[in-house]
Formats: structure tokens, C-alpha cells, sequence
């Protein structure tokens, strides 16, 4: 958190101003207790009139409307902190995630991520708007206070430089205990949301083993759970402040006595013993706010222990920037050659080994089907090819370049994927077409649907081609989801071609529509085809079967 906001110009000045206004405003309240003092001291001791102390009393409100201007100034300045430092945290989270791919986010719950990125950034507003310039305020507004008191009687400047160290110390004492709870509520949020997520999307398998009631004692039981230790950071935090109170009120106190004992017997002015008085509740503000403040950051403050987790996690390393074959970019159809592929998932005793020395070359515009059983690599060399992992070893080239070297973004520019369950985002049927050419026109949609046997049904739908479709394509059949999957590609007009299992679970009549649709897409590409289906594998000038991570037989 220190590093973003002293990365941050804007940030580190919208914290300036929170803080001198916050400082600005503890003088104006000296001023405002040395007018008052005077005025009534001029009255009680000198019989003074209300024209006389009339200045002094201008002053006090003119001092009094600056100190509410100045808080105001503090309170929007910590508010544009907070917006600004959220904005770009949650900003750097997504692109960090966004980075880490697939191979990360595979091994993470959804909705735990989503509350992180979500709520968890919104947790830091309090601790950015309020905590953070509270600390500084807690050390300088005391300091401003003391340079006035101790020349003005430094006996009661010793007291409340004695007194003012309890504060912080209870609050320390206390919070440890809060912290843990609210460390605990924090992770029961996340595991609450993931698991409310994943009982959303498994609906349908809970419904039909009839587990779908089972789940609302879960929910009932995990929300109890997280009211309870609520209720317990509550707890805690008002007994701190209750000790807090008390001790500001105690310490009060004996300055009064002091201050009092001194004035009877003539060793202490009125004046300087008022404007001491008056000055003493504003000595201890900022600490007592400081340990409210505490409190109410201190969900922000475990939400930044996940958010940092988070960026810490190492995205893959990345080259040189090497420039990409001129005719790929182009859009001919380049060659794709696997030498020595070897990748390997966890380390040590648990490191399992998904591929080992695999070699393949693809030549320009030819088409390869892989075939072997389940868990035998293809999915793990899918990935490394759509550039979401890094193979340990080996190198995948694209017309003579390694792609190791190649910028990932740009190298999945020139690929098109169609898997066996493709992803249909909430929104329009052009909407998630247009996800592979954002600019394309209405007529350019309708052939690339055409081409993938998709025009007919889509405009069966209600809205045509503007019909909401529900995520994940939830209104649609898998063979429809497919021929939408194959028509995005197709719009993408990418010289090579990836196909991981595009017509898996689907009928014989859907299957056809979807081959012929794929007829379209391989023209003229690059391929590599997934899949055990005869249908696909005729379209294959060669099948390799892989096997245990390894290449095990070529037919073709």
C-alpha cells in the first residue's frame, strides 16, 4: 500500500492535503482556545462588556468556520486518496491475474478471486480515507498542541506528554486480539462466496441428486458462522474504545486537578489555566480517533494481506520482444514445429511429469489430429501452445521463430481455439461474436454465422443477432454454443487453427452441422485437431497419437 501511494504523485499529494488540513485545523483550534480564554477571562475577571469581548468572540467563530472548512477539505481529500489508490490497485489486480493466465486462475475458486478483486479493494477505503492520515495526524497534532502548552506552563505539558503514550499502547494491546477475528472473518467471506458461486453453477447436479436443500443448512450454518465473528470484532472494538474513552477522560482529569490545585493557590493564571483546559480534549482527539480508525480499517488491512498474495504470485518470465514471422502477420498459414517439449506440473515429491520430449512439426497450412486417452498431455500441450504456460524444456517455433521470445498477446493474435466447452459471455449473440473483431460489421457477422451454420437458428431467436443469450450461453444447446464458438473464430480469420474436442458431447446431427462448419474454418489455416471423433479425424492430412506425454504413433 506504501508503495502505490508513494508511486503516485497525485496520490501522495491528495495525502499531503488530507494531512495539513487536518494540521491547519488543530492550529485554528489553538487560536480558538486562546480567543475564547481571553474573552471569558475578560469577562468573569475583568468585567468586561459584550461590546468589548465582541472582537475576541468574531474571532472565535471566524477561527471555528475555518476549522469546519478545512475538516471538510480533509474529509473529500481523503475520500479522492481512496478513490484514486483503489482505482489503480484494482486496476493492476485484474491486469496481474489477467497475466497469470488460465494456469493460475485454474487453481483458484472464482468466487474467492472475484471478492478479492471486488470487495476486498472496496475494504481499503476506510484504512485510505481515514486511517492512513490519521496516523499522521496522531503524531503531528499533539506535537502542535505541546509547542504551545509548554512554554505556557510546562508542567502541564509534561502531563500530557506522560499521559498520551497510553493511548496507543491499550489500542495496540486490544486490537491483537480483534485482528485475528476480524483475519478469520475476512477468509470466511471469501470461502462463503466461492462456495455460494460453485452451489450457483452446480445447481443443476445438486437439483438432480437432490442435495439442493442440503445446501441451504451450508449456507445457514456459514452465515452464522460470519455473523458470530462479527459480532465479536464489534465486541472488541467497542470495549476499545470504551478503553480509550476512559483513559482520555482519566488523563483529563488529572491535568484538571493539577491545573485546578495550582489556580487556588495563585501559581497558575486563569487565562493560561482555560485555554490549557479547553486545549486538552483536543490534545487527545487525534489518538482516541486513531484507535476508532483502527478498528474500522482493519478489514482493509487483511483484504491488502490477499491482494499482495495475489501480486506476488510469478507471472511467467518473458523475452525479448522478438518480432513475429512477416507473413504470419499477414495471415498466410506459417509452420509450427514442437522440438523436445518437456513440462511438468508442482516440484519435488509431487512434481508429475504431463509431457516428456514431445516433437511435432506442422507444415504450412496442413492439418494434424492428436488422439490418446485421458490425462495423456493434450490439454497441457494446448496450453503451452496458446502461450499460457512455458514448456521446462524444449521449444515451440512458429516459421523458424521460438516463440519463447515472442510478445504472448500478439502470438495469440494469430491463433484461433475452439474447445470442447466454449465460453459465451452474459450479453447479445453480435456481442460475443465481436469478441474476436471488435469492429466487425453487421454483414461480417452474418457470414462468419453463415460459414459456421449458425445463421439459421440465430435468427430463430427472438432478437436475431441482438438476443441475450445468458452466460455461459445458458439459453442455447451445446451443438449452438459450438457453431457460435466456430463462428468467432472464423470472424477471427487467424492463419492457425487450434481444435481441443469442438464436437465432444454432441449429437450426430449437431456434430455434422459443426463439422461442416469446421470445413470452413481449417481452409487455407494451419491446423491442429483434438479429438477421437472419426468425423474430425477425416479432416486431418496426419493423426499422431500421444501417450504418457510422449508421441507414440503417426498415421498419415
Amino acid at each position: 500500500m506504501r508503495e502505490l501511494v508513494q508511486n503516485d504523485i497525485c496520490a501522495r499529494l491528495w495525502l499531503g492535503v488530507t494531512v495539513a488540513a487536518g494540521v491547519l485545523a488543530a492550529v485554528l483550534g489553538v487560536g480558538q482556545a486562546f480567543w475564547l480564554a481571553q474573552a471569558l477571562g475578560a469577562v468573569f475577571l475583568g468585567g468586561a462588556t459584550l461590546a468589548e469581548v465582541t472582537p475576541a468572540l468574531l474571532g472565535v467563530v471566524a477561527l471555528a468556520l475555518g476549522r469546519a472548512g478545512l475538516v471538510w477539505s480533509a474529509e473529500v481529500s481523503g475520500q479522492r486518496l481512496a478513490n484514486r489508490v483503489k482505482l489503480a490497485l484494482r486496476d493492476r489486480l485484474v491486469a496481474h491475474v489477467l497475466t497469470l493466465g488460465p494456469a493460475y486462475t485454474a487453481g483458484e475458486r472464482s468466487g474467492e478471486l472475484a471478492t478479492t478483486i471486488v470487495e476486498g479493494v472496496e475494504a481499503l477505503d476506510e484504512y485510505l480515507s481515514q486511517y492512513l492520515p490519521q496516523v499522521a495526524l496522531a503524531a503531528l497534532v499533539p506535537l502542535v498542541i505541546l509547542v504551545w502548552v509548554l512554554p505556557l506552563d510546562p508542567l502541564s505539558g509534561l502531563v500530557l506528554l506522560c499521559t498520551a503514550p497510553l493511548i496507543p499502547f491499550f489500542m495496540g494491546l486490544i486490537g491483537s486480539h480483534a485482528r485475528e477475528q476480524t483475519a478469520q472473518r475476512w477468509r470466511d467471506l471469501g470461502w462463503m462466496s466461492a462456495h455460494l458461486l460453485d452451489m450457483l453453477q452446480g445447481l443443476p447436479t445438486l437439483k438432480l441428486f437432490g442435495r439442493s436443500r442440503a445446501q441451504v443448512a451450508d449456507v445457514a450454518a456459514m452465515s452464522s458462522r460470519f455473523g458470530n465473528l462479527t459480532m465479536e470484532v464489534l465486541r472488541v472494538a467497542f470495549l476499545s474504545a470504551l478503553a480509550l474513552e476512559l483513559l482520555a477522560s482519566l488523563s483529563i482529569a488529572v491535568l484538571a486537578v493539577e491545573i485546578g490545585l495550582r489556580l487556588l493557590t495563585g501559581h497558575l493564571a486563569f487565562v493560561p489555566a482555560l485555554t490549557i483546559l479547553i486545549l486538552a480534549p483536543e490534545f487527545y482527539l487525534p489518538l482516541r480517533m486513531l484507535g476508532q480508525r483502527h478498528h474500522a480499517a482493519m478489514a482493509g488491512r487483511e483484504a491488502l494481506g490477499r491482494i499482495k498474495a495475489i501480486l506476488e504470485e510469478e507471472a511467467p518470465p518473458l523475452a525479448e520482444r522478438a518480432p513475429l514471422a512477416a507473413h504470419v502477420a499477414a495471415k498466410d498459414p506459417p509452420s509450427l514445429k514442437l522440438s523436445g517439449i518437456t513440462y511438468a506440473y508442482g516440484s519435488g515429491a509431487g512434481r508429475r511429469v504431463a509431457l516428456c520430449g514431445v516433437d511435432l512439426t506442422l507444415a504450412a497450412g496442413q492439418t494434424v489430429a492428436m488422439v490418446g486417452p485421458n490425462g495423456a498431455g493434450k490439454s497441457t500441450l494446448v496450453s503451452l501452445l496458446l502461450g499460457f504456460m512455458r514448456p521446462d524444456a524444449g521449444r515451440i517455433e512458429l516459421d523458424g521463430v521460438d516463440l519463447a521470445g515472442c510478445d504472448p498477446v500478439r502470438w495469440r493474435g494469430q491463433v484461433a481455439w475452439v474447445g470442447q466447452h466454449p465460453t459465451l459471455f452474459l450479453g447479445s449473440v453480435a456481442a460475443n461474436l465481436r469478441l474476436a473483431q471488435p469492429t466487425a460489421s453487421d454483414a461480417e457477422l452474418e457470414a462468419a454465422a453463415r460459414a459456421a451454420g449458425a445463421h439459421a437458428f440465430i435468427m430463430a431467436l427472438p432478437q436475431g443477432y441482438a438476443t441475450p443469450i445468458g452466460a455461459n450461453g445458458a439459453r442455447l444447446s451445446g451443438g449452438q454454443r459450438q457453431r457460435l464458438a466456430l463462428a468467432r473464430a472464423l470472424l477471427k480469420a487467424a492463419p492457425l487453427v487450434i481444435l481441443d474436442e469442438p464436437t465432444a458431447h454432441l449429437d450426430a446431427a449437431s456434430e455434422a452441422a459443426v463439422r461442416s462448419g469446421l470445413c470452413q474454418l481449417l481452409q487455407g489455416r494451419t491446423a491442429l485437431i483434438i479429438s477421437h471423433r472419426p468425423a474430425l479425424l477425416d479432416l486431418a492430412t496426419r493423426v499422431v497419437t500421444l501417450r504418457a506425454g510422449r508421441i507414440v504413433g503417426e498415421e498419415g
